[in-house]
């Protein structure tokens, strides 16, 4: 049996890095497509870009800012006391010196699933959460691969990032809601509509179909920023045997449905492993397995 190929972490961050900003960049694509359909079937092709833009950035602007505040409440995460938890302020003191990180405050939630997350609007405004499920089943080397991994979303501004995308795909689902709802108040007998019939036409299905396909987009560069912290765990501890570990613990472990409902969906993409384990292709997470076998091959 021919040995399987040994993956360089640094080529695994590299690589994903380019597949989010191409995957960031059809998002843009669709998003100045859009614009100018509408805005020739209506003879203006900046209203709806400006309205919907506009709308987005205000909406995500306040989502950004207070982005870690609401998902410590979201789950009802309490200030990690330094006495209380001594390892987990270990662990993470002595990542922030391979990574560079400033410290960021440490949380947990009570929750018997293995996970964290981390969330801030940058390195300086940062904030690491862990279940207690994790503290209590991960040992030592695979909590500190866990925590190697919510560091590296930090250190690599992926909160910012996906903020990004969020701004991008919330124009997009504004500027077709927009363009459809004024279809109610439109004349359809004026020679410019006939004019226009065919973008018209257009402007409808990409309407329909536009915010459908971007929030598939977005998953997938939530999927590739996965890899990415994940590669980029190894690159801070120099070992991917216990991010395996813990993921391999995480395969395992029977989810209690009450404590998935006890998350809310939208915070689903933080986590280290997606609560609710849906279908890769409408997942925010790729599938444990891939996630495995690529760091056992590094």
């Amino acid at each position: 049996m021919k040995p399987q190929e040994r993956i360089s972490f640094y080529d695994q961050i590299a690589r994903n890095k380019r597949k989010s900003f191409f995957l960031m960049l059809i998002i843009i694509i669709v998003v100045v497509a859009l614009a100018y359909v509408i805005g020739m079937a209506y003879g203006d092709p900046f209203t709806f870009l400006i309205i919907g833009t506009i709308i987005a950035i205000i909406y995500v602007w306040i989502g950004f800012y207070s982005s870690a505040k609401m998902a410590l409440l979201s789950v009802n995460a309490k200030p990690a006391e330094r006495t209380q938890y001594r390892e987990y302020y270990n662990l993470v003191e002595g990542l922030i010196i391979a990574s560079g990180v400033p410290m960021p405050k440490l949380y947990v939630m009570e929750n018997s699933q293995i996970n964290a997350f981390a969330s801030g609007r940058d390195p300086k405004n940062s904030v690491i959460c862990v279940t207690t499920g994790a503290l209590q089943t991960l040992n030592k080397q695979e909590l500190e691969g866990v925590l190697s991994h919510e560091l590296s979303h930090i250190a690599n501004y992926d909160i910012r990032f996906m903020t990004l995308t969020a701004v991008l795909v919330g124009m997009i689902a504004i500027i077709s809601e927009l363009f459809l709802r004024s279809l109610w108040f439109r004349s359809g007998n004026s020679d410019n509509n006939k004019n226009n019939a065919i973008f018209l036409l257009i402007g409808i299905a990409l309407a329909i179909l536009a915010p459908i396909f971007v929030r598939l987009v977005q998953l997938a560069i939530s999927r590739k920023r996965e890899y990415v912290a994940d590669a980029t765990a190894v690159k801070f501890t120099r070992s991917p045997t216990g991010l395996i570990g813990a993921l391999k613990k995480i395969k395992q472990e029977h989810i209690k449905p009450q404590e998935s409902k006890a998350i809310s969906k939208a915070m689903a993409p933080l986590f280290i492993s997606n609560p609710f384990r849906n279908n890769e292709i409408t997942s925010t997470h790729p599938s444990l397995d891939k996630r495995i076998d690529i760091l056992e091959r590094m």
